[in-house]
């Protein structure tokens, strides 16, 4: 039973290209869009397994009889051509599929396709040269010229019945219906899209023109015979080649026939990345237990970083002979199935004979040897065009032959190397860049096992022009450096297993040195496996794994301060200070690790081996911990900070007892971490370092502070504000109250009063605590929107606003003082936003609070008690006494008293320090 392809099919699954025609075995599509076809039937004996191989699409000339290209495709992949409006036109390809690389010259498998579009003349040029540049604009040309006519044309390739007319140009203005026809070519033809017509009787021209100006301007029209009609531009205009100039000069040149040229195409390697060589591998997989990672796949994500390079081969011949033995069609097939592959390459064949025999019969020799070669070549498919047959005689002739036979006075064999053909194109080839796969592994003691598999490979078809590629693959061990003790293994299998490991000691079992492994130097194991296909060089490396230490950190850190640290306080009483002390602890607290009440604990481990290995780094690295401290020893700063944003000011005034103070509740934390070398989320390839911090704190940060806002600013009754400075929004709603006090009021009767000074605070009071428990997990190698951030708070801070107002002074009637006459409250409304934040870069990682007021609002009321009153007088309306009442006499709303502001940043600013806390530093 037959084995192979049957029956080729439009892949309709496709973003095809219209289909125009289809008598079933002919398809006409638009241009500019692929054709997609795929293996619709195979022949009966095909097996399952043989449907799974490599095929070979094969695109051939209209005749059957030269393939223009074929390319390598799994056999379940779709294969597609897209015809230029130059290609469309009567011409032909013949696409089929073949599972042996060869077309089927037996069995019709596959369709005709040609591209179609409306004919058009599209560019023109006249030339003194074939394939010259166009002079229309340099150069006048006399009669008697050879004149090359180009016409760049859509739709019309294949055809050679096209009439090419030339006329005079006669009117400069107007139509043109009254140019005479000069000359008329039939049967054109169109080759590859181009009219090329040789113009080789000018000479005749010149007395057939009437009238003959010194310059005469010529064009052409291109006649359809089948339509009838004038072919025309994308203007539409059927006038082309304007204008040809000659001037009123004979020259002297024998007249011959115009001719159709078909110009000699030069071929061009190509540098296109997708590479189809039959010496090849298609996929690297390393397995590490039950994690397998494919680290090259077919090309994907590859790039190219090799320049042009010459393909040379030889074969060679016994004395007085032509004929192909040995290996010698063995390499013609591998270069021509690399040929028929890469359409783009010309070949040069060279043929040599050695000195043995008569001068003029051996250069006949090399001569046939060549041609020979190239008939191979052309026999197989390749366009005889891309080839060039040289034959170059004797290598090395000596001088005194004189055309005589020495054969009698030479040894054949001396000179077997010189009877040979020698093979050349230019071709790019694909020296890919090294792949990088990076893994984790314990030491030399407990190495790791891991399986290398390279799938299809297949070298039998090299042709490599330095050094034939071997079915082989190596791995060197250069540990963590290439030096002279590099160790190497050699595989002749595809699929073998290796061991790993890497390089680590309690000696060099350094945080610093594995927390960032694109830092370090791990050990390398470069592996060698090379193929025509994408890794040509047999010097680079394919793929270099990098080993990295199986490692664990975990680290551990206490802080717990008893006392609260205090703050700052000024211009205080003996007693309220006394009091302070009580809360706040001894004075320069700030310095906490200092203090007997305080407790620090620290531990930092490290494990590898698989655990086997232990060390304890504490006394090493708990100075570098203590930073962490420092932002924590500043953070009694945050009264200052604060008090210089609002402008107020810390003072001696304690109205209704509460105490005037800032004090800050000590940190009582507890910081752990954990990190080891890992792979990121979806990327098996490379390697970051894991790491997992928590953070709970209780508190992190526990504070009551008393903030004077107005800086004890006092005012008379019915006189001026005096005293200190405060915010613009604290004064303003200073001024609001103030004002509504001195609208009409008036303390006693008509014969007895006092005066009386009205002392006004407004103390802004945050208290409570932030409780943190967080949790921080991220990869070093991996992407943001991997991490893991979680964050809980057990409760938010408490802003009060309080204002109180006290009068100084007497009434000259009932010594009584007047403070209890007057009572004000407000409260205010206002937020604290507090959270976290981990960055993580090249210097490490570190911590940052985020702490930020809000603003506040104020709502205040003022009343005055009549209990002790005389007489209350209010925009001039008496009121009656009345002992157990109270009266309003202000009230009102106020926006923004404080502004919104970031707490840390004024810190950083007003402090000169950086909040950013380091949790693990790189230095």
């Amino acid at each position: 039973m037959e084995k192979g392809i049957k029956k080729i099919a439009i892949a309709t699954g496709e973003k095809n290209a219209k289909v125009l025609y289809n008598d079933g075995e002919y398809i006409g599509v638009e241009p500019d869009k692929h054709i997609w076809f795929k293996i619709s039937e195979w022949m009966p004996g095909t097996t399952e397994q043989e449907k799974k191989k490599e095929i070979v699409w094969i695109r051939q000339n209209n005749q059957r009889k030269t393939v223009i290209n074929q390319l390598r495709r799994p056999a379940n992949q779709v294969y597609g051509y897209k015809f230029s409006k130059k290609e469309c036109g009567i011409v032909a390809y013949y696409i089929e599929a073949s599972l042996g690389g060869k077309p089927d010259l037996k069995n019709k498998v596959g369709k005709y396709i040609f591209g179609h579009c409306p004919p058009k003349i599209v560019d023109s040029k006249w030339s003194v040269k074939e394939g010259g540049d166009d002079v229309r604009k340099t150069f006048q040309f006399s009669y008697g010229h050879i004149i090359y006519l180009y016409l760049g044309t859509e739709g019309l390739n294949g055809r050679k019945d096209l009439t090419v007319e030339i006329y005079r140009r006669i009117r400069t203005f107007g139509g043109t219906s009254d140019d005479p026809l000069m000359r008329r070519w039939t049967n054109v033809e169109v080759n590859n899209g181009e009219i090329n017509v040789k113009i080789q009787n000018t000479s005749q021209w010149k007395g057939t023109i009437k009238d003959i100006k010194s310059v005469e301007e010529l064009y052409v029209k291109v006649k359809d015979p089948k339509s009838g009609k004038y072919i025309v531009d994308y203007n539409n205009d059927d006038i082309h080649g304007r204008f040809l100039r000659m001037k009123n000069q004979l020259v002297a040149e024998a007249p011959k026939k115009p001719q159709n040229v078909v110009p000699t195409k030069i071929y061009e390697p190509d540098k296109n990345l997708s590479r189809y060589e039959p010496c090849k591998f298609e996929t690297i997989k390393i397995s590490e237990g039950a994690k397998s990672v494919i680290v090259f796949d077919n090309g994907k994500g590859v790039k190219n970083i090799a320049g042009k390079e010459t393909v040379h081969a030889t074969i060679y011949y016994q004395i007085d002979s032509a004929i192909i033995e040995g290996d010698g069609e063995k390499k013609l097939n591998n270069i021509l199935r690399f040929l028929l592959e890469h359409q783009h390459f010309s070949l040069t064949i060279e043929g040599h004979a050695c000195v043995i025999g008569k001068m003029e019969y051996n250069q006949s020799l090399s001569q046939k040897r060549s041609d020979i070669v190239k008939k191979f070549f052309s026999d197989g498919g390749l366009d005889p065009k891309r080839i060039k047959s040289i034959g170059r005689g004797e290598v090395n002739p000596t001088d005194d032959k004189n055309g005589r036979d020495n054969a009698k006075y030479k040894d054949g064999y001396e000179y077997q190397t010189n009877r040979r053909v020698d093979i050349s194109f230019d071709y790019f080839p694909h020296d890919a860049q090294t792949i990088i796969y990076q893994t984790i592994a314990p030491s030399v003691s407990t190495k790791k096992d891991i399986t290398i598999n390279v799938e299809e490979f297949d070298t039998k078809a090299c042709f490599h022009s330095k050094a034939l590629h071997k079915k082989e693959i190596s791995m060197v061990d250069v540990g963590q450096a290439i030096d002279a003790g590099d160790t190497k293994k050699v595989f002749s299998t595809p699929s073998f297993g290796y061991k790993l490991y890497s390089n680590l000691s309690e000696f060099n079992a350094l945080p610093i040195k594995y927390i960032w492994p694109a830092a370090n130097n791990p050990n390398q194991f470069h592996m060698h496996v090379h193929s025509c296909r994408y890794y040509s060089n047999n010097k680079r490396t394919t793929v270099l794994i990098k080993v990295y230490p199986d490692i664990k950190w975990t680290l551990s850190f206490t802080l717990n301060l008893t006392n609260d640290l205090s703050v700052k306080w000024m211009n205080m009483d003996p007693h309220e200070h006394k009091e302070l002390q009580k809360r706040s602890g001894k004075i320069g607290a700030e310095k906490r690790w200092k203090q007997k009440e305080g407790s620090i604990d620290f531990s930092l481990k490290a494990k590898w081996d698989n655990d086997q290995h232990e060390n304890e780094l504490k006394y090493k690295y708990e100075t570098k911990f203590k930073k962490i401290y420092d932002t924590f020893a500043s953070i009694g700063a945050l009264s200052d900070g604060i008090t210089n944003k609002a402008k107020g000011k810390v003072r001696s005034i304690s109205p209704k007892g509460i105490p005037v103070s800032f004090a800050v509740k000590p940190p009582n934390l507890e910081l752990s971490g954990n990190w080891l070398l890992k792979n990121p989320k979806d990327n098996n390839r490379i390697i970051g370092t894991e790491v997992a911090i928590g953070l709970k704190a209780t508190p992190l940060i526990g504070l009551e502070m008393t903030v004077d806002l107005l800086g004890a600013l006092v005012f008379a009754v019915s006189g001026a504000v005096s005293g200190g400075t405060a915010a613009p929004g604290v004064t303003r709603l200073y001024q609001e109250i103030q004002g509504k006090l001195k609208s009409g009021i008036d303390v006693g009767d008509d014969n007895a009063g006092f005066k009386a000074s009205v002392d006004i605070y407004m103390d802004l009071i945050i208290s409570s605590i932030i409780e943190v428990d967080s949790n921080f997990t991220f990869n070093t190698a991996g992407k943001l929107k991997d991490s893991d951030f979680k964050i809980s708070s057990q409760s938010k801070l408490k802003v009060e606003l309080k204002v109180g107002v006290k009068i100084q002074g007497e009434v000259s009637l009932a010594i009584v003082k007047a403070e209890a006459y007057f009572e004000a409250s407000a409260s205010g409304s206002a937020s604290v936003t507090f959270g976290h934040g981990v960055n993580y870069d090249e210097k490490g990682l570190y911590y940052r609070p985020v702490l930020g007021f809000d603003g506040l609002d104020a709502q205040y009321l003022v009343t005055i008690s009549v209990g002790l009153a005389i007489k209350i007088a209010k925009n001039k309306h008496k009121v009656e006494e009345s002992r157990n009442g109270k009266y309003e006499i202000a009230k009102g709303e106020y926006k923004n008293v404080i502004p919104p502001f970031d707490v840390i940043k004024e810190l950083e600013n007003y402090l000169g320090i950086d909040a950013n806390i380091p949790l693990i530093k790189n230095d």
